[in-house]
């Protein structure tokens, strides 16, 4: 984990004599509701963090000095605002960036096989706009844990880059009707999930597990230790009965895909 310097209660206490001047901001915001001024107040407690973790993390990675804010404040997010732990994180994924796409993004051409097998789909928003993700599992099956890990990234990058402004989460179907042992891939889930929790931190908003059949829960078991807990109370698994009117309390019926009584078809990603 990245040493912080002992003196980082002292950089805190100067980032906050600085910001006293946007506090400042809050009292002459009497005319707006409660939650604008919540919502102000939030934003400018986490501000002193982000510059601390940013100088931070400069000083050991230079190239961060691309990251924006608000992907900072994800991986603050993500480790409870424990600025040592956010910045080992952050660090972590720049150099895992570097050498996993070294291009900056991964080609169709690069997954092929994944692609294939036409598992993925990514159409529609729901009522906050976070775009829909839909992952049928029936479709997967193990064909190189590599490819696949780059499929996953490939799926992850178009889905967060559909994300509208104002907005940083998306929300992901995963269907398992049909899904059976052939489908079954241990390593390849926990590579994905590895993938999610350590390199896209606070992206995923919200997953809905549908027609999971009774022999899923014997993988889920064995994946279910590894999943972080503020993922897992972002797992939603829905019964059929309950399953449009679950998605209708998130997702209007223009948006929400065909094949659960919504409006829209299934776009391949």
């Amino acid at each position: 984990m990245l040493a912080l310097s002992s003196n980082v209660n002292d950089h805190y206490k100067e980032e906050r004599s600085m910001d006293r001047k946007e506090d400042v901001l809050l009292g002459e915001a009497s005319h707006a509701d409660n939650n604008d001024i919540q919502e102000s107040s939030s934003e400018l407690e986490e501000l002193p963090k982000i510059r601390l973790m940013r100088a931070f993390v400069e000083a050991q990675d230079p190239s961060s000095k691309e990251v924006d804010d608000p992907t900072i404040r994800r991986f603050l997010h993500a480790r409870d605002f424990d600025i040592s732990q956010a910045s080992a994180m952050l660090l972590k994924y720049l150099k895992w960036r570097r050498t996993f796409v070294p291009n900056g993004f991964i080609s169709a051409s690069e997954v092929p096989n994944q692609i294939a097998q036409n598992k993925m789909f990514l159409q529609g928003s729901d009522k906050k706009g976070r775009p829909i993700a839909v992952v049928c599992g029936n479709r997967h099956f193990q064909d190189g844990l590599k490819e696949f890990k780059r499929y996953v990234v490939y799926g992850l990058d178009k889905t967060c880059a559909r994300i509208p402004p104002g907005q940083e989460k998306f929300i992901a179907i995963g269907d398992l009707e049909g899904w059976g042992y052939s489908n079954s891939d241990i390593r390849g889930y926990l590579g994905a999930l590895s993938i999610l929790q350590d390199y896209y931190p606070e992206r995923l908003g919200k997953l809905f597990i549908v027609h999971a059949p009774l022999v899923f829960m014997t993988v889920w078991k064995i994946v279910y230790p590894f999943i972080d807990n503020k993922t897992k109370k972002k797992i939603v698994f829905v019964e059929n009965k309950m399953l449009k009117s679950t998605l209708l309390e998130e997702i209007d019926e223009s948006q929400l895909p065909e094949i659960y009584g919504g409006q829209l078809p299934l776009v391949p990603i």
